[in-house]
């Protein structure tokens, strides 16, 4: 039987997660699950990955919970119930500040957690096949361990909508609502993935790293004293880093030659 969930490094130091249930739409278990959170580990933890793209096998990105896999966790126990629950929002939880760049590659629908890993991720290029849909209210369910970050991406308002409705929704309004930011053509989503990797893969690690750090730190907060202060100690870090000090004076040299 084929791995559910293939992790790899190419040659540039791109990791790459590719859910690998195509028969099934690529929908979570227990077992996904935990492959997903065993990949993201790996990645982050391997010196030698720059960014990491999670993309998916056969016509769906991802289905959301296997609809088998949650009706044997409604008859669980609380605690047990609660504690499997946990597993998704800590996989979303790890992919979302994983300090690389990370990059979803939508080929198809994206349903239920299937959006949560879409909008956890920093960039999103969805194919304009793609479609989206927060399905869980037909189920009876909500979407909750995925919220915080379908939230984060499209806005509690638009959130509403598509909780209360469960409607679907395409590819271009996915755009719209900034839950993707490029939609392209199938056949061109590896070679869109492609330029958006080569973009970051120009700047530093460590600077992305904090990046992505600091968006989660100011995200929401009003500016105050307090984050004036952390800011300003945020940039003074940066612009010490020797990295920083090789790239602004390469940068300046480039310059002053090409005058």
């Amino acid at each position: 039987m084929a791995d559910a969930l293939v992790c790899s490094i190419d040659e540039t130091g791109v990791g790459r997660i590719q859910f690998n249930r195509p028969q099934i739409h690529n929908a979570f278990d227990n077992a996904l699950i935990e492959s997903l959170g065993a990949a993201i580990e790996a990645l982050g933890a391997d010196a030698r990955v720059r960014a990491v793209v999670i993309a998916a096998e056969g016509v769906s990105f991802c289905a959301g919970g296997d609809l088998a896999w949650m009706l044997r966790m409604g008859e669980a126990p609380e605690a047990e119930n609660v504690a499997d629950a946990l597993k998704l929002a800590r996989v979303l939880g790890a992919l979302a500040t994983l300090p690389k760049p990370t990059l979803a590659l939508v080929q198809g629908p994206a349903y239920g957690g299937g959006v949560g890993v879409v909008a956890a991720c920093d960039i999103a290029i969805a194919a304009k096949e793609a479609r989206f849909a927060l399905t869980e209210a037909r189920l009876g369910i909500i979407p909750a361990v995925i919220s915080p970050y379908v939230v984060a991406a499209i806005g509690a308002r638009a959130a509403a909508r598509y909780a209360l409705t469960a409607e679907p929704f395409d590819a271009t309004e996915a755009l719209r609502l900034g839950l993707v930011h490029e939609v392209v053509a199938a056949g061109d989503l590896e070679a869109a993935g492609a330029r958006m990797l080569a973009t970051l893969g120009r700047n530093s690690a460590a600077a992305m790293a904090d990046a992505k750090a600091l968006i989660r730190a100011v995200a929401g907060r009003p500016v105050d004293a307090a984050l004036m202060q952390e800011t300003a100690q945020a940039i003074a870090r940066a612009r010490a880093r020797p990295g920083a000090h090789d790239r602004i004076a390469t940068f300046l040299k480039r310059k002053a030659q090409s005058a």
